[in-house]
């Protein structure tokens, strides 16, 4: 039996205006090669300028995880030749990264939690991005110099439910601290995933494998079950030190694996010294103290919404999975609705109507609207199943709640008087069956009701039915 050691190397790109070095823009998709300068092109005399908005948000980050902010750090060059890297070299923190060691705290389906360690966190540019075709490829500058945190984790995690587990709660404190968009369709959050195995007991850590730039939460769960499986055939078939060597492999959305794209270097292959166009970099206690005020973070908003709105914490944990799907709880709790209710019909009931292409943040349904709509469910003026057709209109149809209702002719009568006489009347039409019921055919209850329902057009309340049936037939 073999266990699994994974490290993620998390990149999220900072959602600063500007580059990490330069003032050039750091927006997606425009045209290639047009947001660069002599810095971002590597051009001969060109110095770089640290953008402080960059290391403040650092800052904020180390916060979210615990670790402890480094007052003096140092920019090194990590050099290596690439063709989107047109300095040569990468502008990188190594011995003395902002961020020292932290924490991220893992929850489990089953209420239980692991912590995995994060070594550091430090601020380094984005190289540019290859393009390649059949005989040729192309290179857009566009990306290169744009800030990045690399957050890079202890080798914690033995499976590739606690890698994903991990990565989504990181992905989620950077959304909710607003240091980056994390996007993933645009490489704004990316991993590269370290993989190795290792007997049953063993403390040892063997030879590990990078399968570098991954950007889907799916594709790197495939990579890992795929990359595990070559590497436990390789040591069964006693070839595991010539088929398992530290290289740097890619994987094939196409064919579900991984291949070797090219020996993984070492620290030392890197030639890192300090960058002589650069000062250390000095962060003051009051820099720390401002910075450090954050938003409040997914676990402790998870433990608020269960003692305050009474939810479960699998609830919980669902609901502050984004930031977006946290505020539109929020936001619908303020409707005066209970916690319970509010989750259901956001969580089954609209979410459960959302078809492919669109989510939280592009719900044709605000949560007013549908706070106002489980309000109306709560306090009896149309039932469940009626609050089910309010929403299967809302989600073709802008209008108000209220007036969907009266529309549809949904809105249910709980005035005593109205439903009394509709019960009187069944019941005179109906004296055998009160007999049999009152001699012990209990069931016969049943056939009362459905009699009401059926007579009011399914607009009477079927709490204020059952009561007053109850009432009359003692």
């Amino acid at each position: 039996m073999f266990e699994v050691v994974i490290g993620l190397e998390v990149h999220a790109q900072l959602n600063t205006k500007s580059k990490l070095w330069c003032g050039c823009a750091t927006s997606f998709g425009a045209k290639p090669n047009t947001n660069v300068c002599p810095v971002c092109l590597g051009l001969p005399g060109a110095l770089p300028v640290l953008n402080k908005e960059a290391v403040h948000k650092a800052i904020q980050l180390g916060t979210a995880i615990n670790s402890p902010i480094n007052n003096n750090s140092v920019f090194n060059r990590k050099n290596y030749f690439y063709p989107d890297l047109p300095t040569g070299y990468q502008i990188s923190q190594f011995e003395v990264p902002i961020v020292g060691f932290g924490e991220v705290v893992i929850d489990f389906a089953d209420g239980t939690s692991k912590t995995i360690g994060v070594t550091r966190a430090h601020l380094e540019n984005d190289a540019g991005k290859n393009t390649h075709a059949s005989g040729y490829s192309k290179v857009d500058l566009n990306r290169a110099g744009t800030p990045l945190l690399e957050i890079v984790s202890e080798p914690d995690m033995r499976s590739s439910e606690e890698a994903i587990l991990y990565m989504k709660k990181l992905h989620s404190i950077v959304r909710y601290i607003d240091i980056s968009n994390a996007n993933m369709q645009e490489g704004s959050f990316r991993a590269d995933v370290n993989i190795s195995i290792r007997p049953k007991g063993d403390t040892k850590l063997y030879t590990r494998c990078e399968i570098k730039n991954m950007n889907s939460f799916k594709f790197i769960e495939k990579a890992i079950a795929y990359e595990v499986q070559r590497q436990i055939e390789a040591w069964e078939d006693g070839i595991y030190d010539q088929e398992v060597v530290q290289e740097t492999r890619l994987y094939d959305v196409d064919k579900n694996e991984t291949r070797s794209m090219r020996g993984k270097e070492d620290a030392a292959d890197y030639r890192y010294f300090p960058d002589p166009d650069l000062l250390p970099v000095v962060i003051t206690d009051e820099m720390i103290e401002k910075y450090s005020k954050i938003p409040e973070l997914p676990d402790a908003k998870k433990d608020r919404f269960v003692s305050e709105f009474g939810i479960k914490v699998y609830d919980a944990n669902v609901l502050t999975s984004t930031k977006e799907m946290a505020q539109f709880f929020e936001d619908m709790m303020a409707c005066g609705i209970s916690g319970k209710m509010a989750t259901t019909w956001l969580t089954t009931e609209l979410q459960g109507r959302f078809s492919d292409g669109i989510n939280i943040s592009t719900s044709p349904i605000s949560a007013i609207k549908l706070g106002s709509l489980v309000k109306a469910i709560e306090v009896g003026d149309i039932s469940g199943n009626a609050g089910k057709k309010v929403l299967d209109y809302l989600m073709e149809n802008d209008a108000e709640v209220s007036a969907v209702i009266e529309k549809l002719g949904l809105k249910q009568v709980s005035d005593d008087g109205a439903i009394l006489s509709i019960i009187d009347a069944i019941l005179e039409a109906n004296q055998d069956k009160v007999e049999q019921y009152k001699s012990g055919k209990d069931k016969l209850f049943g056939f009362f009701v459905g009699q009401t329902m059926k007579e009011s057009k399914g607009s009477a309340n079927p709490q204020v039915v059952n009561k007053l049936l109850k009432e009359r037939l003692s």
